[in-house]
């Protein structure tokens, strides 16, 4: 990955949008940098109820057969729950792990009760639940016992007179969102990166990727794409959900991070996909995926030798790919993955060589779309009876196994 494209992606990664509060990425990231390159019809999208934007190739053509791409903007974060009388800011860990907060740089962000809509940025805190190993009790310091959500505040490092009225002074109020103060950066070992927010800071990269490949092809001819910046993903996928409503998209593929379950630790007992950071982008199957647009990516993939890892789910994919359906839109669904490391911590990890499968896969997805037919490109009624039909299936036997020794 260029160094211009790796800036970006930290650029789009770093910005500070918590769920709800997702504009600083949407709006102020990826829609001046998805303007320099559109092309002069395309248009971007927004919306009233929250900060999510769709690029649309075709706004003309609301008729076209249509891609929904969709990376989601908002970022687990955790909240301001009280203030107490030594100072100390209770928290909640919302998604993530109690334990693995410990310690870390936190920015919290806080509206002036003085001038609502305005916003500031207080830096310098931690967050910390012990204090030290001297105040914790047995079990917690022999590792028999571990940390929780409860014990959680920002340590802001007030001391004084009356430590209460200092913080409540700051305009610092309950359900104030807190996120990570760590950019990514390269990794130790070739092309890996890591830091906070890959999750899914790395969606919206690759769909804002994917627009800039089709600019530069001088745009579709037959399929309107939609790279939609979703909000609200990490408490139910609300947001897609809007978004599909409104556009009603003929596929919806979300693209989200996936874990690398090799390298996971404690976990070979349960025998899970073999997943790895540096093998490609994952593609879902189960849930409400679609097995004949699986086929598809899976099949494009091998023609243009781009690698492809197969993980399953079961009900629910996890992903904005479950948005069309949970709003009641008839659309073919897909669930892409970028393989990482110690998800929903300050120090996700991954591989760039993951990011650009993904980007080129879907990429070419959308280029056989749209040449499909003899350019006429493809069509709804592909879709509609291209199911597979198992009561169809040939006869299976056993195979030899190859011979790996010539």
């Amino acid at each position: 990955m260029s160094d211009a494209r790796f800036a970006l992606m930290k650029k789009i990664l770093s910005a500070p949008s918590p769920i709800g509060l997702e504009a600083s990425m949407t709006r102020g990231v990826l829609e001046p940098h998805l303007r320099s390159l559109m092309l002069p019809n395309w248009k971007i999208h927004t919306f009233k109820g929250n900060a999510g934007i769709v690029l649309d190739t075709a706004p003309e053509r609301p008729d076209a057969f249509s891609v929904m791409v969709i990376g989601h903007a908002d970022k687990i974060r955790m909240q301001v729950r009280s203030i107490g009388e030594d100072g100390k800011i209770w928290v909640n860990s919302d998604s993530m792990l109690p334990t693995t907060l410990l310690g870390h740089k936190v920015q919290l962000f806080s509206e002036n009760p003085q001038e609502l809509g305005s916003w500031r940025i207080l830096r310098g805190g931690t967050i910390e639940a012990i204090g030290a190993i001297h105040f914790a009790d047995a079990q917690v310091r022999s590792g028999e016992k571990g940390i929780k959500a409860d014990m959680l505040y920002l340590e802001l490092h007030i001391h004084g007179e009356d430590k209460k009225g200092q913080v409540e002074a700051l305009g610092i109020r309950p359900g104030d969102p807190i996120i990570f103060d760590r950019p990514i950066e390269a990794g130790f070992s070739p092309d890996t990166f890591s830091g906070a927010y890959l999750d899914n800071g790395l969606g919206c990269f690759v769909t804002a990727e994917i627009a800039r490949l089709i600019a530069e092809s001088k745009g579709l001819k037959n399929v309107r794409f939609l790279g939609a910046m979703a909000s609200h993903e990490e408490i139910g996928r609300f947001g897609s959900r809007v978004l599909t409503e409104q556009f009603r998209p003929d596929v919806t593929i979300a693209v989200d991070v996936a874990h690398d379950f090799v390298a996971a630790p404690g976990i070979s007992d349960r025998r899970y996909e073999p997943l790895e950071m540096g093998k490609g982008f994952t593609l879902t199957h189960g849930a409400v995926c679609s097995a004949s647009l699986n086929s598809m990516i899976t099949a494009v993939a091998a023609e243009n030798k781009i690698p492809v890892q197969h993980e399953l789910a079961g009900r629910d994919t996890g992903t904005d790919a479950m948005a069309a359906v949970l709003a009641a839109v008839d659309s073919a669904a897909a669930s892409i993955g970028i393989p990482i490391r110690n998800m929903h911590t300050i120090s996700e990890s991954g591989h760039t060589g993951d990011v650009d499968t993904a980007i080129h896969g879907l990429y070419q997805l959308l280029v056989k779309m749209d040449s499909m037919h003899a350019g006429k490109g493809v069509t709804r009624l592909d879709l509609q009876d291209g199911h597979p039909r198992l009561d169809n299936s040939s006869a299976l036997t056993h195979q030899p196994a190859a011979d790996t020794a010539k």
